[in-house]
């Protein structure tokens, strides 16, 4: 498994404003993702500054709090979903994850209760 990008990502119902308060800081929006987790529909948005850092924004209406995860984007995921379901993380939302044409994800969330955003950028699409 190969760890191919590693940020933050915000998960929010008020994206609009983060994304604005990111803007101030001197990030700027590269792309947009619609998807569903097949229950609720959400964007993210993928913003990055001049010195190359990276923040995702993920506008999702049914948050009850905003919450900060570490974005992980891996080669593989069934590689290091296994690799983080052997250390005792787990994907709150059983074994179910998000899969779109371009990404494949989930939250993992650690025993001690930090959580990553596991993905895998899909290359090979139409």
């Amino acid at each position: 498994m190969k760890i191919t990008s590693f940020n933050p990502l915000i998960v929010t119902k008020d994206a609009e404003n983060v994304i604005k308060l990111f803007e101030a800081l001197g990030f700027e929006k590269r792309h947009n993702l619609a998807a569903t987790t097949g229950t609720t529909d959400f964007n993210s948005v993928r913003m990055k500054d001049a010195n190359g850092f990276y923040v995702d924004v993920a506008n999702i209406p049914t948050v009850p709090q905003d919450m900060t995860l570490i974005r992980m984007n891996v080669d593989n995921f069934d590689e290091a979903y296994e690799f983080l379901t052997a250390r005792g993380f787990t994907n709150p939302r059983g074994d179910h994850t998000v899969d779109t044409k371009t990404n494949k994800s989930c939250m993992m969330k650690s025993p001690s209760g930090f959580a990553f955003d596991l993905c895998q950028h899909i290359k090979d699409h139409d």
